[in-house]
């Protein structure tokens, strides 16, 4: 097993040689570990831009997202999926599934455990469970760093070394921005040669109104109830062009719904007389607006969708 902490820098076989000593490398890498340790946090720092939205609750990714990471010497495609769950639902089920699949398909998989919280049951599982993908490479990733004394990040080192023979371990913060460049080589080095899988200028393959409408739940989530967030589903149903000065874009109307399963939730989401709905719009405009760099009109509607989560053909109307 090889650690990178501090300067120790890169060693053995992990290590990417310097731009034009190796060859071109591309592959996929996928980031596991309980609800809250930083995946989809991680993934955004890496890409360099707000690929997945993050959220305390659980199960906030609910699709396989791509970012893409561009190296001189290398691509790194980072698969943010679903978190590793007990299902209690078809929508639960096929989560499941979808990281299953995906799972199997990576080079890389980069096990999250946070440095100031004890190494648990929850965590065990899901080392257990990477028994099940022996095609990929295993990374220990010990995140947030930042927030744990140097004495917890050695036992956490420590316990994360007696759950199995890593290919790395690496500590990082994905907030302070420590050994991300360390985490990239590590997994750049462990990619199969290839030509690059992506163009250049491309940081996901995610459609805009699928970002869109993902930006829209994260608002939503924010402060929900903890029965709410499983409930909660977003889409962009209608966008309109408006003409700006000097041929540049004008202002862009976008018509969004949130669903949720009980009309008592609905009351929940839109608040007193409104209010929480449009501190919801508000959120949500501010960050599609960053990401589209211009200009946005939100219209937000919430909608009842009975027992979604568990009915198929609203499964497939919401993209699952």
């Amino acid at each position: 097993m090889s650690e990178h902490a501090g300067d120790t820098g890169t060693g053995g076989e992990t290590a990417a040689a310097a731009p034009g000593d190796a060859p071109y490398r591309a592959g996929f890498v996928s980031f596991v570990g309980r609800p809250n340790v930083g995946k989809s946090t991680l993934t955004n720092a890496l890409v360099g831009e707000k690929i997945a939205i993050t959220s305390p609750k659980p199960q906030t990714t609910r699709r396989a997202i791509r970012g893409i990471v561009h190296r001189p010497d290398g691509q790194l495609i980072i698969v943010d999926t679903p978190g590793i769950h007990r299902p209690r639902t078809l929508l639960g089920e096929r989560l499941n599934a979808l990281v299953e699949a995906t799972l199997g398909d990576v080079d890389v998989i980069g096990f999250c455990v946070p440095a100031n919280e004890k190494v648990g049951p929850g965590d065990r599982f899901i080392n257990e469970r990477l028994n099940d993908f022996p095609r990929a490479r295993k990374v220990a990733i010990l995140t947030k760093v930042d927030e744990a004394s140097r004495s917890e990040i050695i036992d956490q080192l420590a316990q994360l070394g007696a759950l199995r023979e890593w290919d790395a371990v690496v500590p990082i913060s994905s907030v302070a921005g420590e050994q991300l460049d360390v985490l990239a080589d590590v997994l750049l080095g462990l990619m199969p040669e290839s030509p690059p899988l992506y163009e250049a200028a491309q940081t996901t393959d995610e459609g805009e109104d699928d970002r869109i409408a993902e930006l829209i739940r994260e608002a939503a989530l924010e402060g929900a109830r903890e029965e709410l967030p499983h409930s909660l589903a977003a889409t962009v149903d209608d966008r309109v062009e408006r003409e700006g000065e000097d041929g540049r874009p004008g202002l862009l109307e976008l018509y969004a719904s949130i669903y949720v399963e009980r009309d008592s939730q609905k009351g929940i989401v839109i608040g007193k007389g409104g209010a929480r709905l449009r501190e919801v719009g508000e959120r949500a405009r501010r960050e599609i607006e960053a990401l589209l760099g211009r200009r946005v009109y939100l219209s937000l509607r919430v909608k009842v969708l009975k027992e979604w989560q568990r009915d198929p053909k609203a499964l497939g109307r919401l993209g699952f």
